[in-house]
This record gives structure tokens, C-alpha cells and sequence, in this order.
């Protein structure tokens, strides 16, 4: 049996009484039944991450977890339909309530230990400071930055590092807001290109600050923005957030190669100490893939930003009604109320209140203050009467809206289509974007226009 540390062995006598319960064996290998991370591997780590043709090392990678005290129920493997996308999914079923994976802390990335480890040799505070002085919405940020401290600090060691397996396990190629260039946002509507920019804006913020010079990093590593944005897409990439006993980020080999569903069989999450555990909250039949939540199903474009997938099975879009910010943030509503449903084109409540909240502003500010009161008390009678007067100016409104968005999703396609593919190889995961717009939003049109 692989040692543990002291503190970790009545966590894991729970997971293993647990596992018995549910009539589920955890995998507890010897030492000789496991793969031997081979030097090479380990020495190869610089040359590997910016060599895009290499497949990723997973199996070295899961090896050196179960070493190092990973551990899962059995029948739980790494799967890839071959296009080097790995994800995890069971050959047995696990029913509902069952621990399936346990990673101990040892091997877990914490922000806040992060801060403990570096805290005498680096100038950790001092970055900060920095970065905070450059935009103060950067602080909420602070937990993803020390993950890239980290993560940037273990590619240096090479062959040295603790986590070289890990490393040597990632993706190299990345399609989130973050890669993207200029000319990938010009091909994206409003609400999709400023999530995009947000993520690749946080990114340089953080770039900015550590270039300083206040950490005691390789200006060879700093330097190379290849390296810099590989690192920073690790960390956005695989980060689950806790609020208790702080708040901080995590990442979990391993549980960090699970995939998002907007109807996931399992959640991440981890104790006091940070071990972490992969719980089944449904029954997982086998032959399917384990799935988390990593963000809201109603709107996938956030997902799309920060990602870079087009989650499958999407029932709603924002309205992408962006210009109507000031509007939503009167009525105190979330993007995740003004939807379109992708199947019917229908209409969300709260879309009609925004636009009509901007006609009455821009008509009468006395009818603007009432219908804003009546939205905020739920008044649904006053609402109704306001929408019933002033219907076929809301329709014209958004129906006008609609039309303009596809006409501009229809162009930026066009665009993203002309591109290289060698040079854009986000071409299609912008194109498949543009494409869920614009079925959406023509379903919507034929439903406006079918109103009058």
C-alpha cells in the first residue's frame, strides 16, 4: 500500500468504508504494479511544452498521481476518441453517493499554500500590488495569478520538478478568449468578443506585473509569450474555487481531466486540508464519461470565452443585447434571464422588459420610473399593461435587434471563413459559435415576425 501521511489516513479509511458501502473497491496499487516515470519524460519537460505536434503524456502523468496517492474506483479511466482530447469515463457503474476519486492534498495546487511557499523568497506582495494598481476588478484575480506563479515556477525546474508529469500532460493549444487575436474577435458578436477580450485583457494585466521583475523568475520563461500563455491558460483552465474556510483556487490532477456537461454525473470538491473529491450525484452507467459543471448551462458564451468549447445540448443564448447593459443593470437583472431558446427562438420575460424599458426612458421618464418600479417589485399586472399598450413598439425594437444580429453574424462568418487555418486554428470553434447565433436568432426572427 502506498504511505500516507498521517493526517491522510482517516480520510482515506472513510473513502475505503465509503467504497464498501457502495459496493465499489478503490484501486490500491503496490509499488511494482506501477509505471515508472522514466527520466526522459521528466527531462523533456521546456522542449515538450512548446512542441505542438507531441501527443500529451497522460498515462506517465496518472501514474505518477497513483504513486503519489491518487485513487479511484475501479473500472475509471483516461479516454480519448483519438484527436488527443482526454477525458475520464467508467467501464462499471457507480451509483449515486459513491466517492470516485480522492486526491490528496500533497498534490493539489492551492493559492492560498502558494502564498505560504513563496512568501519568504519571492516578492509575491509586491506583484500584487502591481497588478492591483492596474486595474482594481484585478484583486478578485489574485488566487488564478498565484496559480500562475506556481505553475511557471514548476515549468523552470524541468526535470527537477514535482509535477514535470503533470505538466508533460497538457494541451498545448488552446482556443479561448485568451489566444485569440484581434482578428478572431472582429469575427465574433458584441457579447461574445467582450467576454473574449476580458479573459486575453486579464491575461496581459498579469503579464505586465510579473515582467516587473519582483519575482525571482527566469527573465528566459517570463520572457517567451508562448510559455507565459500556455501557463496562464493551465491555470484559467483547470481552477475549481472554494469560499470556506477562504476563498481560494484549486487544482486536482487528475479530477483537473474531467469534462463539462451541462447535465453532470459528478461535482469536485475538497475538505479543510484540500484533498480533493470526485462525487457521483447521479448514477453513472457504464460506458459514460464523467462530467462537472465548470459554468452556467443557460449561456454558453462565458464558457466559449474562457474555454474555448461550444458546450453540446445548449437550451438557451443570451439575447446578446449588450448595448441594453444600462437597462439590465436598472432592473437588477442577470444575463441568465434575458435568453433566447435555441430549439423555439422564444422570447425571454425579461428580454421585452429591457427593451421596454429603453423606449419608455427615451419617451417618458415618469412611464420608465413606473414600469422600472413595477419590474423590481414583481408587479406582473402593472408589467403587463405597460407591455400590452407599448407591444408593437417593443416588437419593432427587438425584432430590429434580431435582424441586425444576424446580419452581422452572417458577415463575421464570412470573414472567419477566409482565414488560414494554419495561422486561426480557432476558425471553427468561432464559426460553430456564429452558427448556434444564428440558427437561434432566426428562429426568433420567424417568431417576431409571425407577432405582427
Amino acid at each position: 500500500m502506498i504511505s500516507m501521511s498521517t493526517r491522510c489516513v482517516p480520510l482515506l479509511s472513510v473513502l475505503l468504508l465509503l467504497a464498501f458501502r457502495n459496493g465499489v473497491s478503490f484501486l490500491l496499487p503496490s509499488a511494482s504494479s506501477l509505471l515508472t516515470t522514466s527520466s526522459k519524460s521528466r527531462a523533456t519537460v521546456t522542449n515538450t511544452l512548446l512542441n505542438y505536434s507531441q501527443q500529451r503524456d497522460v498515462y506517465t502523468m496518472e501514474a505518477w498521481a497513483i504513486e503519489n496517492g491518487y485513487q479511484k474506483v475501479d473500472g475509471v479511466e483516461l479516454y480519448s476518441e483519438g484527436d488527443d482530447d482526454w477525458s475520464m469515463m467508467t467501464n462499471t457503474d457507480i451509483p449515486a453517493g459513491t466517492t470516485i476519486m480522492f486526491i490528496p492534498s500533497t498534490l493539489v495546487l492551492s493559492s492560498d499554500a502558494i502564498v505560504k511557499e513563496y512568501g519568504s523568497n519571492f516578492d509575491l506582495e509586491l506583484t500584487e500590488n502591481a497588478l492591483k494598481q492596474m486595474e482594481r476588478d484585478l484583486a478578485k484575480r489574485l488566487p488564478l495569478f498565484r496559480l500562475l506563479v506556481k505553475i511557471l515556477a514548476e515549468y523552470e525546474k524541468g526535470e527537477n520538478s514535482f509535477y514535470a508529469p503533470w505538466i508533460n500532460s497538457f494541451p498545448t493549444q488552446y482556443y479561448n478568449g485568451v489566444s485569440m487575436t484581434d482578428a478572431c474577435f472582429a469575427c465574433l458578436p458584441p457579447y461574445a468578443a467582450l467576454l473574449s477580450m476580458n479573459e486575453r485583457n486579464a491575461y496581459s494585466r498579469f503579464l505586465n506585473a510579473i515582467r516587473k521583475g519582483f519575482l525571482p523568475l527566469n527573465p528566459d520563461v517570463t520572457g517567451d509569450d508562448s510559455v507565459m500563455k500556455f501557463a496562464y491558460n493551465v491555470a484559467l483552465t483547470r481552477f475549481h474555487e472554494v469560499f470556506e474556510p477562504t476563498r481560494q483556487k484549486l487544482i486536482a490532477p487528475m479530477a483537473d481531466m474531467i469534462n463539462h456537461s451541462s447535465e453532470p454525473n459528478a461535482e469536485i470538491s475538497f475538505d479543510t486540508e484540500n484533498n480533493c473529491y470526485v462525487t457521483a450525484i447521479a448514477d453513472i452507467y457504464a460506458g459514460s464519461p464523467l462530467s462537472v459543471s465548470l459554468g452556467d448551462p443557460t449561456d454558453p458564451t462565458p464558457l466559449f470565452a474562457k474555454y474555448g468549447f461550444l458546450p453540446t445540448g445548449c437550451n438557451t443564448i443570451f439575447c446578446k443585447a449588450i448595448h441594453l447593459e444600462p437597462q439590465i443593470n436598472e432592473l437588477g437583472y442577470e444575463f441568465n434571464q434575458l435568453l433566447f431558446q435555441t430549439d423555439t427562438g422564444e422570447v425571454y420575460p425579461a428580454v421585452w422588459d429591457i427593451f421596454l424599458l429603453k423606449i419608455l426612458q427615451d419617451y417618458d421618464a415618469d412611464l420608465a420610473s413606473q414600469f422600472t418600479m413595477a419590474c423590481q417589485n414583481s408587479d406582473e399586472a402593472t408589467k403587463e399593461t405597460f407591455h400590452s399598450n407599448y407591444f408593437a413598439y417593443t416588437l419593432e425594437a427587438l425584432r430590429e435587434h434580431v435582424y441586425s444580429i444576424l446580419k452581422d453574424v452572417d458577415q463575421m462568418t464570412m470573414e472567419a471563413q477566409s482565414y488560414d487555418l494554419e495561422t486561426h486554428p480557432r476558425v471553427p470553434v468561432i464559426v460553430a459559435h456564429n452558427n448556434l447565433v444564428r440558427d437561434t436568432f432566426s428562429m426568433t426572427a420567424s417568431l417576431l415576425d409571425s407577432m405582427g
